[in-house]
C-alpha cells in the first residue's frame, strides 16, 4: 500500500468530521499518504450528509469533482446520504463502494487493492439493525478535537431523516469515553468539542447520564477546555448548567436548538418542549453565566408556518438575550411526515424570512462582541494561517484575529480585546 494516496471530503456536521478523521487514521496506519481533496488520489472517501436537499446535491457534486480530478480513483461513499440512498448513489458514474452506517469504518474489510469496479458494491443494512457505536475523534492540524460521545436519535421530529439513517440513540460507557479523551490529550490537544446526534441522550443505552460524563471528563489531565455542541433544551438540565458554572474546563458556550418560536409550529414538528421551556433555560443560563455565548438553531418555512407564526419566532428571538442564530431553510426530506403536511411555504417566502433572521443574527452577534471590548480573556490560538493572520477563540467563543505568530499555535494566552474589526472579528493584544 506504500505510496498510494488517499483524500477525504466531509459534508455536514462536526460528528461527520470526527468520523472521517478516524477513518483517515486507519489509512495512515496502512501506509497511505493523505492529500487534499481535489488533488490526484488513488482512493477517495466522501462522508455525506442528508439533513437537507442541498446536502444531497453537494454529495453528487463532490463525486463529479472526484471523478474529474482522479478518473482512476477508487471512490467510496459513506455517511447519512449513503445510508438513505445507497442504490441511487451506487448508480452514479465513478462510484465503487457505498457503505452504510454499520459499515463505514470497515473499508479495509471489503477492499484492500482498491481497483476500480465496473459496478458499485453496496454494504448496508436497515436503520433498525444499526447497533454499533463506533468511537471517533478528529485529529489533524487543528488545536481542537471533536469527540463523538453519542450517535443515533429516538426523537421522531417530523422534518428529520436522521433517526432513519443513524438508528436508535446509543453511546459508549463513561469509562470508555473518558479513555478517548485521554488519547486526545496525549496527542497534545487543549480543547475538546463533544459531538453527537443528540448528546443530551448520552448514557441512555448504558444506564448513565450526560451529567455523569461531563463530571468525569472534567478530571482528564491535559485537556484544558471543553465545549458542548448542540444539546436539546429539554435535556440541558439545571444540573448541567450549574456544573458548567462551577467547572474551570467546561466553557460558557451553549448551542441550543429552538427551531421555532411558535408553540403551534413546535407541535407540528413534534419537538419535546414549548417556547416557555426554552425561554426559561436561556434566562437561567444568562442569570448564572452572564458571559455565556448562546448559539440558537431555527428553521424557517416549516409547513403550516404562517406570517403570524414567523412573527412570533422573530419577536421571540429579538427579545431574548442570545448571541448568534444558525438559520436553516426548511427542506422537504423524502419519507418524513412533513413531506405530506399541508401549508407548504413558497421558496420566495422562505428566502425572505431567512434573510430577516440572518440580519437579526448579525445584529445580535455584533452586540455580543461589543459587550467585551476592553475586557481580558484566555484565548486558544489555532494553527491555520489566512493571509498574514491567525485566529483563536475566547472561552465564550469570541473569534480573535491577530498577525500570524507561529509561537502562539496551540497556546492559551491572556488577551485583551480592544475593538471589533470590519470582518466582525475581535482584535487587541496578547498580554
Amino acid at each position: 500500500m506504500v505510496n498510494k494516496k488517499v483524500s477525504f471530503h466531509t459534508l455536514g456536521c462536526k460528528l461527520n468530521y470526527s468520523e472521517t478523521s478516524t477513518i483517515a487514521r486507519e489509512f495512515y496506519e496502512k501506509g497511505f499518504e493523505r492529500v487534499n481533496f481535489g488533488e490526484p488520489s488513488d482512493v477517495i472517501v466522501i462522508n455525506t450528509c442528508t439533513v437537507t436537499g442541498i446536502a444531497d446535491k453537494k454529495c453528487r457534486q463532490a463525486i463529479k469533482k472526484a471523478k474529474k480530478n482522479s478518473p482512476d480513483a477508487f471512490i467510496t461513499i459513506t455517511g447519512c446520504y449513503a445510508q438513505a440512498e445507497s442504490e441511487k448513489i451506487a448508480k452514479i458514474p465513478g462510484v465503487d463502494l457505498v457503505l452504510g452506517m454499520n459499515e463505514k469504518f470497515n473499508i479495509f474489510k471489503y477492499f484492500n487493492d482498491f481497483k476500480k469496479l465496473e459496478t458499485a458494491t453496496i454494504h448496508s443494512c436497515e436503520a433498525s439493525e444499526i447497533e454499533n457505536f463506533d468511537t471517533a475523534f478528529s485529529s489533524g492540524d487543528r488545536t481542537r478535537s471533536f469527540l463523538k460521545v453519542q450517535d443515533g436519535c429516538d426523537y421522531p421530529c417530523t422534518y428529520c431523516t436522521i433517526p432513519s439513517v443513524r438508528g436508535k440513540s446509543r453511546s459508549e460507557t463513561v469509562l470508555k469515553t473518558v479513555e478517548q479523551a485521554k488519547m486526545i490529550a496525549e496527542k497534545g490537544y487543549k480543547e475538546i468539542i463533544l459531538t453527537g446526534v443528540n448528546i443530551g441522550d448520552f448514557g441512555k443505552s448504558t444506564n448513565e447520564t450526560f451529567l455523569d460524563l461531563i463530571k468525569e471528563l472534567d478530571k482528564v489531565k491535559g485537556i484544558e477546555r471543553y465545549r458542548i455542541s448542540s444539546i436539546e433544551p429539554n435535556l440541558i438540565t439545571d444540573e448541567i448548567i450549574e456544573f458548567s458554572l462551577r467547572s474551570k474546563k467546561f466553557l460558557p458556550h451553549f448551542h441550543i436548538p429552538l427551531q421555532s418560536g411558535s408553540d403551534k409550529v413546535l407541535q407540528l414538528m413534534k419537538r419535546r418542549y414549548n417556547v416557555d421551556v426554552f425561554k426559561n433555560k436561556i434566562e437561567k443560563i444568562n442569570r448564572l453565566i452572564p458571559d455565556a455565548f448562546l448559539g440558537i438553531d431555527v428553521i424557517v418555512g416549516f409547513p403550516g408556518e404562517t406570517e403570524n407564526d414567523f412573527s412570533d419566532t422573530y419577536n421571540f428571538l429579538k427579545n431574548i438575550d442570545i448571541s448568534f442564530l444558525h438559520v436553516f431553510s426548511f427542506s422537504v426530506r423524502s419519507g418524513t411526515p412533513a413531506e405530506k403536511m399541508q401549508g407548504h411555504v413558497s421558496k420566495e417566502v422562505i428566502r425572505k424570512r431567512s434573510k430577516m433572521l440572518h440580519q437579526l443574527s448579525d445584529i445580535k452577534h455584533v452586540e455580543f462582541y461589543k459587550r467585551f471590548v476592553n475586557t481580558e480573556h484566555n484565548v486558544l490560538f489555532e494553527g491555520a494561517k489566512y493571509e498574514n493572520s491567525m485566529f483563536g477563540f475566547t472561552e465564550n467563543y469570541i473569534k480573535i484575529e491577530i498577525p500570524f505568530n507561529k509561537k502562539l499555535i496551540n497556546k492559551i494566552e491572556r488577551f485583551k480585546i480592544l475593538k471589533i474589526n470590519e470582518q466582525g472579528n475581535a482584535i487587541g493584544e496578547v498580554l
